[in-house]
């Protein structure tokens, strides 16, 4: 279908003309695609800043790090948990020993027990709930915790069980609140414990503070705490390379250590990172279909009210129609008429959605830590939006305006 100019400007300007004639109409008409856009691209927005938040909290913990535990972290019911703990036999310090010895292609191991919901005291400045692990002096190679001030816990305070501590920053902030806290005791439960180091900020994994912490020697932490708990052992690789090759060598090492015959199931789990960023993305894949699915019906809802405007207008302007073909109009010219209105209103509704889209998503990075953006692409997607939806629902309604009888118009009232 080729226009001149003249003939593009003068469509344009009558589609301009029949819009502003029938605002209210017109807006309305708008509002499917309107939020038919925003569902679309705010989820997409949410969705992406989801994946780039969690795959960042995930990476920070070391993709290169293996987790020996006692039962695997996704289990799928309290029954298959139960089963788990019935198999598996604990983790304990021996098989940490072992592995630390006989793994060639680790550069760091490092036991790790944990309890939660414990009071921290310093005088008079208590914290009613924080976590308290018990580790060793690989424990910075593994998790990148470095202290910020002071130093970490060392070999000798390890093996001698040591009553030391090295204390997360908002554990600083909030029992010193300002002051030195090297060299001051605090009472971890009823334990005093002597603090050498104060952790870097960590921020949120998942809501969860990794700054409301103290980290002891696991030796002080059996003694205090108790020992008939599991170790976990983290392992990390020399290099990120090696992993598939450190996991199998893991696994001969616990299986021999453990009595495992051939044949039979390992009786602990081997844990890594990367299986939970697979679980959430598994996870959010279906959300996100439902939730597009949604968006794209809103989408063919606006579409269709948009087919349905313009085949009102259609026969509104019949006698017009008539009378343009009378003079001379070609069919052309009315088809292009009929689809510039379309696409006009197709582009007022995914305009207006991109624009709130956008403010939306500034508003959610604001008031939360997910990096939440309209991507570049999205704002194309847009365009494509209003092209296809603007020449899809309004071809037919042009096809009939152009194909009418000019005769047959003239006549109608």
């Amino acid at each position: 279908m080729r226009l001149s100019w003249s003939e593009l400007r003068e469509g344009l300007e009558i589609a301009f003309d029949a819009l502003k004639t029938n605002k209210l109409r017109t807006v309305l008409t708008t509002l499917g695609i309107f939020i038919g856009v925003i569902v679309v691209t705010v989820i997409i927005s949410v969705i992406q800043g989801l994946n780039a938040y969690v795959s960042g909290e995930i990476s920070g913990l070391g993709a290169d790090v293996v987790y020996v535990s006692r039962i695997p972290w996704l289990i799928q019911s309290y029954e298959e948990f139960l089963q788990y703990i019935r198999r598996n036999k604990r983790i304990t310090e021996l098989h940490y020993k072992e592995l630390a010895k006989q793994l060639t292609l680790a550069e760091a191991v490092a036991p790790s027990m944990r309890t939660g919901m414990r009071k921290l005291k310093y005088r008079n400045a208590t914290i009613e709930e924080a976590v308290v692990y018990g580790t060793n002096e690989a424990y910075t190679v593994v998790t990148n915790a470095m202290p910020q001030q002071g130093r970490f816990l060392t070999a000798l305070e390890v093996e001698n069980s040591r009553n030391v501590c090295v204390i997360g920053s908002e554990v600083a902030n909030k029992l010193f609140e300002g002051q030195d806290p090297l060299g001051q005791y605090i009472k971890v439960s009823s334990y005093p414990f002597m603090v050498v180091g104060v952790l870097e900020k960590r921020g949120q994994m998942f809501g969860e503070s990794l700054d409301n912490c103290a980290v002891i020697p696991y030796s002080t932490f059996i003694k205090a705490f108790g020992f008939r708990r599991s170790f976990e052992i983290q392992v990390k690789a020399k290099d990120p390379k090696m992993l598939d090759a450190l996991i199998d060598q893991i696994t001969g090492v616990m299986r021999r250590i453990r009595g495992v015959k051939g044949g039979q199931e390992n009786d602990f789990a081997i844990n890594q990172m990367s299986q939970l960023l697979d679980f959430y993305r598994n996870m959010t894949r279906t959300l996100w279909i439902v939730l597009i699915g949604i968006g794209s019906i809103s989408l063919l809802v606006g579409g269709i009210g948009i087919m349905n405007i313009m085949l009102v207008s259609v026969t509104e302007r019949t006698r017009e129609i008539g009378i343009r073909k009378a003079l001379g109009a070609k069919k052309r010219i009315i088809m292009w008429q009929f689809l510039v209105e379309s696409i006009i209103i197709s582009g007022l509704g995914v305009g207006l959605g991109l624009l709130l889209s956008i403010g939306i998503a500034l508003l959610i990075r604001s008031a939360s830590p997910i990096p939440v953006n309209i991507s570049t692409w999205v704002l194309f997607l847009g365009i494509g939006f209003t092209v296809t939806i603007g020449l899809f629902f309004g071809l037919y309604p042009a096809s009939k305006a152009a194909n009418l009888d000019p005769i047959e118009a003239l006549r109608h009232e």
